[in-house]
């Protein structure tokens, strides 16, 4: 029977029908030039995301835009993803939670609450997005087989008006991440410079923006310099370290790289890449995205993990005084150490650089002035722990031995130093000392490091690690590190994530009567600034770096380094300025502890009490002394009754500082 098209029959006018709605499902499933619109949930933040030739977004904070149309792509066997991109399919989610980090760094709740979109496009990649309250994020996802080799991601911050930015520039990807911020503009970074990370970006109407990374895991970090695209910073990452020289015990330098970034597993996500953006500079110190964004916990038992304050010997060269045997590297000295941190309820005592021969590199027998079974059994008595300073050369070569000789002796924890770079190989590398120092039950903290980026969440056993210039920079370099740049880490470095500053200098000089010494080293600025660091600087692990020879002459000092805590259950930022002072208070079970810090500038604050529950409070505090402008090592304590009510005005010396417990 013929079919009379003009008047087809039922049975036509469905297939026809299934036959549309087939097509219309396929173009829906691959779809070309698409936007996509994610809002924070307070609609602080916005994400603007386009699907054309290319994949790019857009920032919008409060309506204003932050960021004009940056690229997102990723190259992987040849082939750039993000050019050309098909949609195949969009979700979204909204996420309403509470961490409870093991380590109780800021605070021993953090509310994570985000928007999430992500798309998934042909080609088996996707791209998420959050959009927080305070910040925004995005990541490359892979779905691919096997193993794919990474040559090129494509970061890109389009600002499209040249912001000044405070930045750390850096000589290479061969660095410790010890930089000094250099506040110019965006265009100003020379077209052969690049910067580390974290990076501080000035934005309009006094707002701020940090860019960084969280979740680097077995993939390289990366750095930034000035992008192709005016007014913009484009990342850029070091290929695959492909051969060495290493001219000494500690500094393996690549002197060649691969065309690649990575190769890696198919199937994984890549770091998140993530924007902080704040009103005031005070939500900066307070920022937690790094975390929010980081892996969870990996570890089943977290229970030997103890955070706490260790007297330190290489700041000092191992200088005491009023004993009976010459002081240095051997057991007598160490046992010193040991009843001092005792006396004063410090949890550790480190033996860095000098316990081991260099030459020889190893681990597992220490000089012959050290008797490391003794000190261990002594440490126990004494209910001190030990930490053992290491090269990471020297663990790599024999890492398997050498940890379980630590966890034999009973050594709690391994700084591990002189890394320097933050390529593919040494990213996984840090992950590797982190599960094998757990399993074994050790602390790291890392020297010598990159920034953090999210590690101490999944290995809350990475206690801490540098890449800050810290107090040792007084040590030979002078003016490198001094209150300038005291008061810009809390804001930049610090919101990474924990640093190992190594306050605690009790010799303190002004600009015009310091000098650098090696082995009897001095701190710029006052004594209460010294004191103060240990407020407003982050460490779990936090240092008392002078000798103790220095600290027993210090008694009131003393008082009150053995009872500031190094975790903290709530942290409230009351007043701050970028590179000019910092004011914060910081809860640990009922007692309240205050610190500021001020640059070269002397200055009046305000305390605003009213954080305090009701009833009354002694207020035990320390102050800059009327001849600290002088003698920096003039203070004044004080205590005295105080309630919520009250408002103290305090006043900081030229690079000066303030600090106080209330009970």
């Amino acid at each position: 029977m013929k079919r009379n098209i003009l008047y087809p029959n039922n049975e036509y006018i469905m297939n026809r029908f299934f036959l549309l709605v087939f097509i219309l499902l396929v173009l829906a499933e691959v779809s070309i030039g698409q936007d996509y619109t994610l809002e924070s949930p307070a609609k602080t933040n916005r994400i603007e995301v386009s699907v054309v030739e290319r994949l790019t977004y857009k920032v919008l904070h409060k309506n204003e835009t932050v960021l004009n149309p940056s690229a997102i792509s990723i190259t992987i066997n040849d082939k750039k993803y993000g050019s050309e991109p098909k949609v195949r399919k969009s979700q979204t989610r909204s996420v309403n939670e509470v961490i409870k980090p093991v380590l109780k760094v800021k605070r021993a709740e953090v509310q994570n609450d985000y928007n999430e979109l992500e798309l998934q496009f042909a080609g088996k990649y996707g791209v998420i997005f959050r959009a927080y309250d305070d910040g925004i994020a995005y990541r490359i996802t892979t779905n691919m087989k096997g193993e794919i080799t990474i040559q090129d991601e494509e970061i890109e911050y389009n600002f499209g008006v040249d912001h000044t930015a405070s930045i750390p520039v850096a000589d290479g990807f061969f660095t410790h991440y010890e930089r000094n911020y250099t506040t110019q503009k965006i265009n100003a970074l020379g077209d052969e410079e690049m910067s580390c990370l974290p990076i501080l970006v000035h934005l309009q109407n006094g707002r701020k923006a940090v860019i960084t990374e969280s979740d680097l895991y077995d993939y390289p970090g990366f750095y930034l310099k000035k992008g192709t695209v005016t007014h913009s910073l484009s990342g850029t990452l070091p290929g695959y370290p492909k051969q060495y020289k290493q001219p000494d015990d500690r500094d393996v330098r690549p002197t060649e790289r691969e065309e690649f970034l990575a190769k890696t597993n198919g199937k994984r996500s890549f770091p998140w890449r993530l924007m902080v953006i704040s009103d005031e500079d005070k939500d900066l110190v307070e920022n937690e995205l790094v975390l929010k964004l980081s892996s969870p916990l990996k570890l089943k038992d977290t229970s030997w993990i103890r955070p706490g304050k260790v007297a330190w010997d290489w700041y000092n060269a191992n200088n005491i005084t009023g004993v009976d045997f010459e002081s240095g590297i051997n057991t007598d000295t160490y046992k010193y150490y040991i009843d001092f941190a005792a006396e004063h309820k410090l949890q550790y005592v480190i033996l860095d650089e000098g316990w081991y021969d260099i030459k020889t590199n190893d681990l597992i027998h220490p000089v012959s002035t050290i008797d490391m079974e003794e000190l261990a059994r002594y440490g126990n008595e004494k209910q001190v722990g030990l930490i053992l300073w290491v090269t990471w050369k020297a663990l790599e070569d024999m890492l398997n031995p050498a940890l379980d000789q630590f966890e034999k002796w009973g050594v709690k924890g391994i700084k591990v130093d002189f890394m320097q770079r933050d390529d593919q190989w040494m990213v996984s590398y840090y992950e590797k000392v982190a599960r094998l120092g757990a399993e074994h039950k050790l602390l790291v903290d890392f020297h010598g490091s990159y920034k953090p980026s999210g590690l101490r969440r999944a290995y809350p056993n990475v206690i801490t690690r540098e890449g800050v210039k810290g107090l040792e920079q007084h040590k030979w370099e002078g003016q490198m590190a001094n209150p300038e740049y005291d008061v810009e880490i809390p804001f930049i470095r610090m919101l990474a994530g924990p640093m190992d500053y190594t306050p605690g200098a009790m010799r303190n000089a002004q600009k015009r009567n310091y000098q650098a010494f090696f082995e009897r080293p001095m701190s710029l600025g006052t004594r209460c600034h010294q004191l103060a660091m240990y407020v407003i600087y982050e460490s779990p692990l936090q240092m008392l770096a002078d000798s103790p020879s220095n600290y027993h002459k210090e008694q009131e000092c003393m008082e009150f380094l053995s009872v500031v805590p190094t975790v903290w259950d709530e942290t409230m930022v009351l007043d701050a300025k970028f590179g000019d002072y910092v004011l914060i208070a910081r809860k640990s079970g009922k007692e309240w502890y205050v610190g500021a810090l001020t640059d070269w500038s002397d200055r009046d604050l305000e305390v605003d009490l009213s954080f305090l529950g009701e009833g009354e409070y002694t207020i035990d505090l320390y102050q800059d002394g009327a001849n600290a402008e002088r003698h920096a090592e003039d203070f004044k304590r004080i205590k005295k009754k105080v309630t919520h009510q009250d408002k103290l005005k305090i006043h900081l010396a030229s690079g000066g500082g303030w600090v106080a417990r209330i009970y």
